[in-house]
């Protein structure tokens, strides 16, 4: 009696620890969310406010910041790489949605509905498109509304990347107002203020919300024709953030109408000019709003470092490695296949012409974004130079000597070990250096999808306009791309011969 009743009680509190454990892990797992922003200041302001609330409702919140263009952001909350992030009506109307007749906030929520998504009511603010130039080139001028501009077909014109292609951007522009210009260059957005400062462009782009409007002295030129649509900010999430976080989901809401264009203004200033964190800047406006107190973990600039020095170790180690591991043997099969070798050689060469942003960008809709997709196409940029050293250092080896190999009884596998690969080393260890070193400057480019690295402090830099920030990236990459040429040519002082080291000496 006693043990049946002694059994009954344990599997009551076994029963009871599973649900305890079940509870508690969907509950830890449902309050789970990633916040993305774009990379310029006012989305990556609203990503910390979002971030922020997340917080403030004990959600475990990661913040994937600085992404690259709306494409990179949109593609990342379809694949649930993130889970919302800040955005605009006019850009999900007229890029991300183009072609598809959206007439209103109505139409937009219909249609997100079916992909599985949500379009919160505008925050409070309008940061439309506008074209900019100096106040007094533009007085000088007599330039007034865009449709100004036709009277000066020889200005200069820079946009921002993203605004040279977009549906919404130049060439509808162009189209619309029978624009006659032909010096027009793509750059990015901060950098292009720095150019009207200086003389070097004539008209870009702006949001109307952004803080250097003012500060430039700038004058936003008359959408005569209307051709940009309204950009109320919204904020968008994945439907099941609402089931998974609802807690998360009923405080980001609060948001709706409660950023004015001057609050919003003026956090923009806050970040841009007076060079505040955005992570306060984001905690006062909730502070002041919402009453919500939020505690800044302040990182040292030490602690930086070494995240960033870890995080482009990382990128850099493990794509390196690989590319060496698959490189040599494709060299190998290169140079003993003689047609083949020619189609190794030719594809792992187109795929170096592929632009490296463009490598790191067809990546995201297999991989995702973050590390993963950074690190393949890293792999994929290092190959050509060991395939191609370890081919040519294979070729350059005289028949001669293949054939007193050969003649000494050696199968192929022990010519190759003991032979051939000794004698191309310093070709191989050449092709590995030379990736190196390219791979330590491309990993900058892995920031721009999530990747981390030195790339993020440059990022964040160039947004900032801090020369500051950027060498903290800068400088920190280059010496490693120094570091690694320099172990290289310790390895290959110490594991290639003297002989074949002074004959390649003799060579050069």
């Amino acid at each position: 009696m006693t043990r049946t009743h002694d059994t009954t009680t344990s599997a009551k509190f076994t029963a009871l620890c599973i649900l305890f454990c079940f509870l508690f892990c969907t509950s830890t797992q449902a309050q789970e969310i990633v916040v993305g922003s774009k990379k310029f200041t006012e989305s990556v302001v609203l990503g910390e406010v979002l971030s922020h609330i997340g917080r403030s409702v004990n959600a475990s919140v990661t913040y994937r910041r600085e992404l690259g263009g709306t494409r990179v952001l949109w593609n990342a909350l379809i694949a649930g790489d993130i889970d919302l992030y800040p955005d605009y009506t006019g850009t999900l109307s007229r890029e991300i949605l183009a072609g598809e007749n959206l007439n209103d906030e109505a139409d937009i929520r219909a249609r997100l509905a079916k992909m599985g998504l949500v379009m919160s009511q505008p925050l409070g603010f309008n940061n439309t498109y506008v074209l900019g130039m100096l106040e007094t080139r533009a007085e000088a001028l007599g330039i007034r509304t865009i449709s100004d501009l036709k009277r000066h077909p020889d200005l200069k014109l820079g946009f921002g990347n993203e605004f040279m292609d977009r549906g919404d951007g130049w060439p509808s522009l162009q189209n619309r107002y029978a624009l006659p210009h032909q010096n027009v260059s793509g750059l990015d957005h901060d950098l292009a203020y720095r150019g009207l400062e200086s003389g070097t462009i004539d008209v870009m782009d702006m949001y109307s919300t952004d803080a250097e409007i003012q500060y430039y002295g700038l004058r936003s030129l008359v959408d005569d024709l209307q051709h940009f649509p309204i950009y109320n900010a919204v904020i968008v999430y994945r439907v099941e953030l609402i089931d998974r976080a609802p807690q998360v989901v009923r405080e980001i809401l609060k948001l709706e109408g409660l950023i004015s264009e001057k609050k919003m203004m003026a956090m923009n200033a806050q970040v841009k000019l007076e060079k505040k964190p955005e992570a306060q800047v984001a905690a006062n406006f909730l502070a002041q709003n919402l009453n919500v107190q939020v505690k800044i973990k302040t990182e040292t600039a030490g602690g930086r470092f070494w995240r960033h020095t870890w995080d482009h170790l990382t990128l850099v180690g493990i794509s390196l490695f690989g590319a060496i591991v698959v490189s040599i043997p494709l060299g190998i099969v290169a140079f003993r296949w003689v047609r083949g070798g020619q189609i190794i050689l030719g594809l792992v060469g187109i795929i170096q012409t592929i632009p490296s942003l463009a490598l790191l960008v067809f990546m995201i809709p297999l991989l995702g974004i973050g590390g993963a997709p950074a690190i393949v196409a890293l792999f994929l940029y290092s190959l050509l130079p060991i395939v191609r050293n370890t081919y040519a250092g294979l070729h350059d080896i005289s028949v001669g000597i293949r054939e007193s190999a050969a003649a000494l009884g050696l199968s192929d596998w022990a010519q190759l070990r003991l032979v051939t690969l000794p004698m191309a080393s310093r070709s191989i260890l050449a092709g590995i250096k030379t990736s190196a070193v390219i791979n330590v400057g491309t990993a900058t480019l892995g920031a721009l999808i999530g990747a981390g690295g030195y790339g993020q402090p440059i990022l964040t830099g160039i947004r900032l306009d801090d020369i500051g920030l950027i060498l903290q990236g800068a400088i920190p990459a280059a010496l490693l791309a120094l570091i690694a040429q320099g172990l290289f040519e310790l390895f290959e002082r110490v594991f290639v011969s003297r002989g074949l080291r002074l004959k390649g000496e003799i060579n050069a």
